[in-house]
């Protein structure tokens, strides 16, 4: 891994992500992915997959493998079923922090069916984003952790949902196992007196989830939009309505590929 110490701020709209879609799937990624391929757009800082997915009801991702990643998985609306190969079973909701471990290898399905573990109706899509960094180390043992936050979220400011940088352990929703990065989710009500100061970092990568927002030095972010920040930030965010932001704070990047 190494650093950069050149200042860029890249903004990516909304409507230029690649995209897939099926009978069942939007999908949405700010990165390459799968048959999606740009030697140019493969990753910023450790953020490898920035993925926003809609899933039809009763739909999903069947059982798959994943390695050597640290996979978030982030829901704005409905519920997401996850089951894996250690046994763990949950659903995922707006609020609720997850995070799994691929390490030496783990099977996992992602499926809109909540109704089959709390025996409730749904019939409506699942709207999350799934993000995907590069852990310190190949070969770690797999593993899987949920947190509810909704109520960190609900007192406003910048809540740090995800970290392997120790200067968050004590603050952090849950761990991962990259000591160079941290994920932060604020929920901005829209009041103009409002705002969110961004972390200072060799690389960020800010993400409109929901909304519309005014970036210091860069302006008006709607939903979908991204901007990736190299050695540019402590830039303050306000909201123009109801909205939500994703931050990846990282301290080192991939090396040349």
């Amino acid at each position: 891994m190494s650093t950069l110490t050149t200042p860029h701020i890249d903004v990516h709209r909304a409507g230029d992500r690649m995209k897939t879609r099926v009978s069942w799937l939007d999908s949405k990624h700010s990165f390459s992915f799968g048959e999606h391929y740009d030697p140019e757009n493969t990753h910023h800082g450790l953020l490898l997959v920035n993925n926003e997915d809609v899933v039809s009801p009763g739909q999903g991702f069947d059982t798959h493998p994943h390695r050597d990643m640290e996979i978030v998985t982030w829901v704005l609306g409905g519920s997401l079923v996850h089951q894996d190969s250690l046994g763990h079973s949950g659903i995922i909701y707006p609020g609720l922090a997850q995070r799994m471990s691929a390490g030496t290898g783990i099977l996992h399905s992602e499926k809109n069916d909540a109704w089959r573990i709390d025996g409730a109706e749904h019939d409506e899509p699942v709207h999350f984003v799934q993000m995907w960094v590069v852990p310190d180390e190949p070969g770690l043992t797999p593993g899987y952790q949920q947190l509810e936050i909704d109520d960190a979220l609900a007192a406003g400011g910048l809540v740090t949902v995800a970290a392997g940088l120790p200067r968050y352990r004590d603050r952090t929703a849950i761990a991962i196992n990259s000591s160079h990065a941290a994920f932060h989710v604020a929920r901005m009500t829209g009041e103009p007196d409002v705002a969110i100061d961004l972390p200072d970092a060799p690389y960020l990568h800010v993400f409109v989830a929901r909304g519309e927002v005014e970036m210091e030095g860069v302006g008006t972010l709607d939903e979908g939009d991204a901007v990736r920040l190299t050695r540019s930030g402590g830039q303050r965010v306000i909201a123009h309505r109801p909205s939500e932001i994703l931050v990846w704070e990282m301290h080192a990047r991939l090396g040349a590929q």
